[in-house]
C-alpha cells in the first residue's frame, strides 16, 4: 500500500532507489541540508555527513528495496520495507520520514526482528 502525497511518495521512492543502483546522486538533492538520521546502531541524529559515513556503505551489501508500505502525509511518513542483500540474508525495517522545504529532513530507523538464521537485526558494515 501507498499513499500520501505524490510529491512525498517520490522522494522516498528515489531514497531507496539511491541504493538500489547504488548512486549517491540521487540521494543526495532529496536530503535537506540540515537532515539527521537516528536508529538503534548508536545513530542519534547524526547529521548529513556522518550518514553517509556510516550507512552509505550499505549500498554495497543491499541488492534491492522492496517498499511494503508507504503513508505519507505532508509533513511525514512511516515506511515499512524489506530489502534483500547480495549475501542472501535479508531484513525488514520500518522508518519514519519528516519533510522540510519539500526535501527529507529526518529518518528515525527501527529495525525489525533477525531474519530465520540471523543472529542479530543490526546489518551492514559499520565505521568504527
Amino acid at each position: 500500500m501507498q499513499s500520501g502525497p505524490e510529491d512525498r511518495l517520490a522522494l522516498i521512492r528515489r531514497y531507496y532507489e539511491a541504493y538500489d543502483k547504488s548512486d549517491r546522486s540521487l540521494i543526495e538533492p532529496a536530503l535537506h541540508p540540515q537532515f539527521t538520521f537516528s536508529s538503534p546502531n548508536d545513530d542519534d541524529n547524526i547529521n548529513q555527513a556522518l550518514y553517509f559515513d556510516r550507512c552509505w556503505p550499505n549500498h554495497q551489501v543491499i541488492r534491492q528495496f522492496d517498499l511494503l508500505d508507504i503513508c505519507a502525509d505532508g509533513d511525514n511518513a512511516l515506511v515499512r520495507y524489506h530489502a534483500s542483500t547480495f549475501e542472501g540474508a535479508g531484513f525488514s525495517n520500518v522508518e519514519r520520514f519528516e519533510f522540510r522545504d519539500d526535501q527529507i529532513s529526518h529518518v528515525h530507523c527501527y529495525f525489525g526482528p533477525p531474519e530465520p538464521g540471523q543472529t542479530t537485526s543490526n546489518w551492514g558494515p559499520k565505521a568504527a
